[in-house]
């Protein structure tokens, strides 16, 4: 998803030294529009520097896209890490009953996601911050390309925190590079987290994880 070329040697590192995880990004906040489809359809979607992949839909959700089955039409709907939005907006697109919220530290990805969403009428769409979801919602799914980058430990600090809250019947849907772990990650989503984990799929460099709650699969 970029107007412009990513780099290429560190795809999920933001324009002008700020990575996609910082909560305020230091880079000018210069929006612009990002021609892309999604949910089968072509849409204009609000995109800047400061953010993960502002230029285009990042390879592994390309992937990740591709290997997950449609959304459930209703319940709540989690997009983990989200960026500009693709998963969520997506999702969105696909469950238009459906509640779905996309999460972010980086504030300025929460407000394109935001601005995305009211061109679109996709009034189903929540983007806040991690604090901003009620403790008391489960998700009927939870599709994530998360910060690998963050470090193993935050990155599973994130993982316990989000995937225990599936609902009895939901599912997960986790993409990473097998470069960046993405095997190690599944042993420990299986071992440690005591999640049931299998690989959905694998394209490109990437898994497709499918995370479901103990006794689900």
């Amino acid at each position: 998803m970029r107007c412009v070329p990513d780099s290429d040697h560190d795809p999920r590192r933001a324009d002008q030294g700020d990575h996609y995880f910082t909560a305020d990004p230091a880079s000018p906040d210069e929006r612009r529009q990002l021609e892309v489809r999604l949910g089968g359809r072509a849409v204009r979607a609000w995109t800047a520097p400061g953010i993960f992949s502002p230029g285009r839909v990042d390879l592994g959700t390309q992937v990740l896209l591709r290997e997950v089955p449609p959304p459930p039409a209703e319940g709540d709907l989690l997009d983990l890490g989200c960026g500009w939005g693709p998963l969520a907006l997506t999702m969105a697109l696909a469950s238009p009953h459906a509640r779905v919220w996309a999460v972010d530290v980086n504030r300025r990805s929460l407000d394109l996601v935001a601005r995305t969403a009211a061109d679109l009428h996709l009034d189903g769409l929540r983007a806040v911050e991690p604090d901003g979801v009620p403790d008391d919602v489960t998700f009927a799914a939870i599709w994530s390309n998360p910060p690998i980058r963050v470090g193993k430990a935050a990155l599973h600090d994130l993982l316990a925190r989000w995937l225990p809250r599936l609902a009895p019947d939901g599912a997960a849907y986790l993409v990473a590079q097998r470069n960046l772990g993405a095997d190690s990650l599944h042993r420990w989503l299986a071992e440690d987290l005591g999640l049931p984990t299998e690989r959905l799929g694998s394209a490109k460099g990437f898994r497709v994880l499918r995370v479901t709650r103990q006794g689900d699969l």
